[in-house]
């Protein structure tokens, strides 16, 4: 089983209307869109957050159990929805956040679970891991249940939640060391180590901890490193409609790559082959670019694949 923990929010997308623009909401959230995308995937999936009791709320636990994804360890709060606007822009999408005192970024530790199943893995990611009180307890979790279970991470950095780029990174470091596997993105790294050179920041990071470093690079494909091999793999070409969740559905599509092979430990994900890192990587780069060819983050269907 995995466990997927984080925020829970509502994008709202601009589309064209009446010659002017209006907002769709749809339920996003970067560790929620990787729980859709695994259910979608036959992986069985729960999420852990705090949901709203609002109508937003109402919706996204609606999405989550259309996708296939429990509710068992969802905890709901009487506080409004978070709420991301979405600006497209030349250079991607540009997200604006209301989130002061909304419900998912209220998670408390006694919102934590006390026990989990033994073969349960576990996924964190994106602001949630920064905005408090919900951060400290997100780390309260992880710490705790590191080298007990596969944890797995995906920073996914949103620079205007971070007013301190030192104090973030040091946070994060700590994060590596309790990870098993770490995906994160070019613009990420970028952000993040401005100058220096993707693979020798993410040998750095895989000395810190983890036994697999991903870098995904949109439509240049992605790359994974263990310390002595760096393992590439090219994007699917594609129309794009959207980039949406596309980072996400890189996530999901390689937690269920992993969970089809019977991945689902720290000593299994070091005993893969190079031919089996390419696949999974390739197997995750497509899920991704089908996410591409649709608008907002809507993850493909296993039963699509075919």
């Amino acid at each position: 089983m995995l466990i997927v923990a984080g925020e829970a929010l509502i994008d709202m997308t601009p589309t064209a209307h009446n010659g002017g623009t209006a907002y769709v909401p749809h339920p996003g959230g970067s560790p929620y869109n990787v729980a859709v995308g695994s259910g979608r995937l036959g992986t069985p999936t729960a999420f852990f957050g705090r949901i709203s009791r609002d109508a937003f709320g109402q919706l996204l636990k609606r999405h989550l159990a259309a996708s296939k994804v429990s509710l068992e360890y969802v905890r709901e709060g009487q506080e409004l929805t978070t709420l991301a606007l979405v600006s497209p822009s030349k250079s991607g999408e540009f997200f604006s956040f209301y989130c002061e005192n909304t419900a998912d970024r209220l998670l408390y530790p006694e919102d934590l679970p006390t026990t989990l199943p033994p073969q349960a893995a576990l996924h964190f990611g994106s602001y949630s891991l920064v905005l408090e009180p919900g951060a400290s307890s997100l780390e309260l979790l992880m710490r705790r249940e590191a080298r007990r279970r596969l944890i797995t991470l995906d920073p996914n950095v949103r620079p205007f939640l971070i007013p301190n780029r030192e104090a973030y990174l040091e946070r994060l470091l700590g994060w590596l060391e309790q990870a098993d596997l770490v995906k994160v993105s070019q613009a990420d790294l970028e952000w993040l180590y401005p100058g220096e050179s993707l693979d020798s920041v993410a040998q750095e990071w895989q000395k810190q901890g983890p036994v697999w470093v991903i870098v995904t690079r949109g439509g240049q494909g992605a790359f994974a490193v263990n310390g002595r091999e760096t393992i590439g793999v090219q994007a699917p070409q594609v129309q794009v409609v959207d980039t949406v969740g596309a980072g996400d559905a890189f996530m999901s599509g390689t937690l269920s790559w992993l969970w089809q092979s019977g991945v689902w430990s720290r000593a299994a994900l070091a005993a893969l082959s190079s031919a089996q890192i390419a696949a999974m990587l390739n197997y995750a780069a497509r899920i991704a670019a089908i996410t591409c060819t649709r608008s907002g983050a809507n993850p493909p269907w296993r039963e699509e694949l075919a």
